[in-house]
């Protein structure tokens, strides 16, 4: 088991309001996660790595150039301690020695650094040496929206491109399954198109449908779904109401299931940069959950995608791992 001399420390009080005081707070108790912290060669970065560490979230092992982030270290006073690294001269190398130290049971997470998310993916991703499993890989923005009345979570955003509808099914499954684990039972899934009608001349309104009817058929399990919706009719039920749509979903959806990456990068940047809203990010479907924030993120947003990690490890060491 990895150790540090950081000496864990309680989370700060979190503002009036803040959604995601849930993720710490259900943190509580439980003990770090031992994580690969892939090629934390700069300030952000290593910061946020050492940060989780102090919450006690994390047990940090460092992959990459061990000069340069001892360098990094030095040069932003940050204490790096008794943390092991393992030195790698590259970020490609970095990546594959941290898909390897998981894979030897060394660590339980992987938290992206200062690389390209195409980089420490691809070497998830490989077919003979990294993580991959029956799931679709797929990412998940959990979003802390002020205006809106609880987490909202967007998915994919960041890793599959143009999904096909198989991929689209287990995107929400992923997604599905990560509610499950922050205690949200029957999530709600609205499937976003331009509008709210079914047509050929729309590809993603088709995809919405065929999604819903799994869900009826028991393809897809554990949530509500429902589209093809508009963005105005999944988050007001006014506007859907307006429209003489009924629906469980609208109004009050979870989880909102994007035609492409386009789309969702768009929307979780919109809101990011016109509404105030934070973004936590994580990829799921491979062995184990990845950490994957951005050096735009704030420190909560990276404090809060190491918290939604943490909580899927914890679930995974009691109930059975993703399908292989």
């Amino acid at each position: 088991m990895l150790t540090s001399t950081l000496a864990p420390q309680a989370a700060p009080t979190p503002p009036a309001g803040d959604k995601y005081a849930m993720l710490l707070a259900r943190c509580e108790g439980l003990p770090p996660i031992p994580t690969a912290v892939v090629h934390p060669c700069d300030y952000a970065s290593l910061d946020g790595a050492l940060e989780a560490a102090r919450l006690g979230l994390i047990v940090p092992l460092l992959v990459g150039p061990a000069a340069r982030i001892r360098q990094v270290a030095a040069e932003h006073g940050l204490p790096l301690g008794d943390i092991p690294i393992l030195d790698a001269p590259h970020s490609h190398a970095a990546a594959a020695r941290a898909v390897e130290a998981v894979r030897a049971g060394k660590a339980e997470l992987l938290m992206k650094g200062s690389l390209h998310s195409d980089e420490l993916l691809h070497a998830v991703a490989a077919s003979s040496s990294g993580l991959r499993t029956g799931r679709r890989l797929s990412h998940v923005f959990a979003m802390d929206v002020p205006n809106y009345h609880k987490p909202l979570f967007i998915t994919d955003a960041a890793v599959n491109i143009f999904p096909t509808l198989n991929d689209k099914a287990d995107i929400v499954r992923n997604a599905i399954d990560l509610l499950h684990v922050l205690g949200i039972e029957r999530p709600k899934v609205a499937i976003l198109s331009a509008v709210e009608t079914v047509t050929d001349k729309i590809p993603s309104t088709l995809d919405a449908a065929a999604l819903c009817k799994m869900s009826e058929r028991g393809q897809i399990e554990g949530g509500i779904l429902d589209g093809p919706l508009a963005f105005d009719n999944a988050i007001s039920k006014a506007a859907a109401e307006t429209k003489g749509i009924k629906s469980e979903v609208a109004g009050d959806p979870d989880i909102l299931l994007v035609p492409d990456l386009e789309a969702g990068n768009m929307l979780a940047k919109q809101l990011t940069f016109l509404a105030g809203a934070e973004a936590a990010g994580i990829v799921l479907g491979a062995r184990v959950p990845i950490i994957l924030t951005s050096r735009a993120d704030s420190v909560r947003a990276r404090i809060a995608s190491c918290a939604i990690a943490v909580l899927v490890a914890h679930a995974r060491r009691t109930a059975p791992a993703v399908p292989a």
